[in-house]
């Protein structure tokens, strides 16, 4: 039973900093990409930040610069660091997996129920 449980979301002034966590169970994220994506309302799905298995990242042009994603492959966790933070990243982040091996496609087929990040 594949699982992910974000965390770390919360209310923060524009120019603060914010670490996301999504802890995994039912598979171990090594054998997988892993990714970010955020929903703000009325928008669509945008996708945020990707860990490849091969040790690959990407990026939205949006966020390069200012959020870094890793992972704690012993905790089976997935982390987002977020600074820098702009009104227009406000949204829910929900955490994901991607395809198994490689480099990320941004193709998700399990994600978690998002953690709200708000910006002022």
């Amino acid at each position: 039973h594949v699982q992910l449980v974000e965390s770390g979301g919360g209310s923060v002034q524009a120019g603060g900093s914010l670490t996301l966590s999504c802890a995994v169970s039912g598979y171990t994220i090594s054998t997988y990409c892993v990714a970010w994506f955020r929903q703000a309302p009325g928008k669509g799905r945008e996708g945020v930040a990707a860990h490849g298995t091969d040790g690959s990242t990407a990026y939205a042009d949006s966020v390069k610069g200012r959020f870094t994603i890793s992972k704690d492959n012993a905790k089976n966790t997935l982390f987002l660091q977020m600074n820098s933070l702009k009104t227009e990243d406000a949204a829910m982040y929900y955490c994901a997996r991607d395809l198994p091996d490689g480099t990320p496609s941004w193709v998700f087929d399990y994600w978690g129920q998002g953690t709200q990040v708000t910006v002022s």
